[in-house]
């Protein structure tokens, strides 16, 4: 491959899984992912003929099929599978096949999610059938994925990969309820403890969070379109309370997970949790529209009382990065 060739496509030739590729996040993920040359393997339980029949996206006409074929037009090549991700036999069996069909697996990125919607009233009240499932569909289905993937990097001689824990929100914050929090924070949680196990083997693991995007429900659900979601953003009332006009596609943070695993640096920011605007600053890339949305800006800037106001328990948990003197000392100490 020529050089200019492995500029333009820097992961020409790498092998990525997005588990959750349907639509949304995990579309927009993998479609930059080929956009950057790399094989996607696209998994969801959505398929043609098939659409889901509960759920918040009941009914909807995203599949991963669908999400393949546009991974192979942006210049990767795209490779679909039907996976429910809860269940540790089809994960196991999806794991042999990219065994079979490729050797190895360099990147992982996990973005599967519910099919419900928060609960915003106290977490007595709400629905343990719904919380619980939550947890298995977008918890238990992070877990079962990462350690049939890391078993797979680990594999490799030398060892190298990335495993990407999609969230909402990077920090450790409340979040305001109860399920949705446990999910979130428990994600970050996730990649964190994977990058202390996965250090020596010079896999790297982190949690990306977008800010409010623009999927293809969201769109729906305020009756814009990519082409007049700005005049939607200051003319609904709900657009512009919850700050639509700040929102970015699933592309962009597609294209900060693509610099992340591109990066031959990536380790030093293993353990970490980033938004997609940081990552953005970090690396110089744009959203497909051309824009730079920086949605911890936003929120800073319009709403104020989220980070101003105490914590009813007088505690607040937080997220701290050793200094490199601290890290040394740690190491030292260690042995």
């Amino acid at each position: 491959m020529k050089a200019s060739e492995t500029t333009k496509k820097p992961l020409a030739g790498r092998i990525a899984l997005v588990a959750g590729a349907t639509r949304g996040a995990g579309r927009g993920i993998a479609l930059m992912l080929g956009e950057a040359g790399a094989s996607v393997y696209c998994t969801g339980r959505s398929v043609r003929g098939a659409p889901p029949a509960t759920g918040i996206h009941a009914g909807r006409a995203e599949t991963i099929e669908e999400t393949a074929e546009m991974v192979s037009a942006r210049g990767g090549e795209g490779i679909h599978a039907r996976v429910d991700h809860t269940d540790g036999s089809q994960v196991a069996v999806l794991f042999e096949r990219i065994r079979d069909e490729q050797g190895r697996l360099d990147i992982l990125v996990n973005v599967l999610g519910g099919d419900t919607q928060a609960e915003w009233k106290p977490f007595w009240q709400q629905s343990l059938d719904k919380g619980l499932r939550w947890l298995q569909q977008e918890l238990f289905s992070h877990i079962i994925t990462s350690r049939h993937a890391a078993a797979l990097m680990c594999e490799r001689k030398p060892k190298n990969g990335l495993i990407v824990e999609i969230t909402d929100g990077d920090g450790v914050g409340y979040r305001g309820s109860f399920f949705y929090d446990l999910v979130k924070v428990s994600t970050i949680r996730l990649a964190y403890a994977m990058a202390e196990e996965l250090a020596s083997k010079k896999i790297a693991a982190l949690a990306v969070t977008p800010g409010f995007m623009r999927t293809e429900w969201m769109l729906d659900h305020f009756g814009a379109t990519e082409e007049n979601w700005r005049e939607v953003a200051v003319t609904n009332p709900e657009a512009k309370r919850f700050g639509f006009e700040a929102s970015e596609t699933p592309c962009f943070v597609g294209r900060a997970v693509a610099a992340l695993a591109a990066d031959p640096r990536v380790s030093e920011k293993s353990g970490g949790v980033y938004g997609s605007w940081t990552l953005s600053e970090a690396y110089g890339f744009t959203d497909v529209d051309g824009n730079r949305p920086h949605m911890g800006r936003y929120f800073e800037e319009h709403f104020k009382e989220m980070f101003a106001a105490p914590t009813k328990t007088g505690f607040r948990w937080k997220l701290e990065r050793d200094t490199p003197p601290a890290r040394r000392a740690r190491a030292k100490r260690a042995g």
